[in-house]
């Protein structure tokens, strides 16, 4: 199997799901990049069907999120 097809459909997935829940996606990549702090409030937020293992993209940025900070 290729790797550009397996790309491809997770950079439509990470944008779809950037252009449908931007405030979920967001709360989403920076929770568990451990940038926002544990709180129920922003718990509730937390879209865990983003986080499948399919959506490389999803997983690289928290990955470099939690590299960078």
């Amino acid at each position: 199997m290729s790797l550009l097809p397996l790309m491809f459909r997770s950079l439509v997935r990470l944008i779809s799901a950037l252009m449908s829940q931007p405030t979920a996606s967001v709360t989403t990549l920076l929770f568990y990049s451990n940038l926002l702090p544990r709180n129920l409030n922003l718990e509730r937020m937390v879209r865990r069907e983003l986080l499948d293992e399919e959506n490389h993209l999803f997983h690289f940025l928290i990955s470099f999120l939690r590299c960078l900070w």
